[in-house]
């Protein structure tokens, strides 16, 4: 219980409030300065893992990658934190949205729910590389004549997805576009669009 012993510790007079405001005001102006003076770290290097690495060396997009990466890394952080590659998107970090789907040996994957371990002398296809010397893959060029995409987050995904689905044997109707492109969310609502697209790219996609 409070003793009224203690009010002496409460009376504070008006110039040891302000002096101590000041106090206060002037230790948080000196952190931002004493960081400022640090050198900047090197954006060239990689970032350090913590923890147990391993090394991971397989074919990303036709390239040969090589990089020692945290064992409990998942194969969309190495892509994004790691490589910059940063098409494939974070949505629920679940495997529930499809915005991370990337292609994994040619079949689809949601990259959030792969280790990076996981992928080790395996090849890595993503939205980065699709597109060929000659321009835009079909699938990418169908999405914009069919205005397949409002605010573009899942858009990586489901082209990725897209052409699995076509290469899987699932774009013969409509109704098998949107079964087998049901594990890719639009927020968006751009579904109609979608479908028109993988109907439009599929024939191209199967002649190869």
């Amino acid at each position: 219980m409070w003793d009224p012993k203690d009010r002496q510790f409460f009376n504070l007079t008006r110039r040891q409030v302000l002096e101590a405001g000041t106090a206060v005001s002037i230790s948080g102006a000196i952190s931002p300065a004493i960081a400022q003076e640090q050198p900047p770290a090197n954006a060239s290097s990689p970032l350090p893992e913590h923890g147990m690495t391993v090394d991971v060396v397989c074919r990303i997009n036709g390239q040969p990658t090589a990089l020692q990466i945290d064992a409990r890394a998942s194969l969309l952080d190495m892509l994004r934190e790691r490589l910059g590659l940063v098409g494939a998107k974070k949505g629920c970090d679940h495997g529930q949205c499809g915005a991370c789907t990337v292609h994994l040996d040619g079949r689809r994957i949601a990259s959030c729910l792969t280790l990076a371990a996981k992928v080790d002398a395996r090849e890595v296809t993503t939205i980065e590389g699709i597109a060929g010397d000659h321009g835009l893959h079909p699938m990418q060029q169908a999405f914009i004549d069919h205005d397949a995409l409002q605010c573009g987050y899942c858009t990586p995904g489901q082209i990725m997805a897209a052409i699995a689905c076509v290469k899987e044997g699932h774009a013969s109707s409509p109704e098998d576009i949107r079964e087998y492109m049901s594990g890719n969310i639009c927020r968006c609502g751009a579904y109609v669009g979608i479908v028109a697209a993988i109907e439009q790219a599929a024939p191209q996609i199967e002649r190869g």
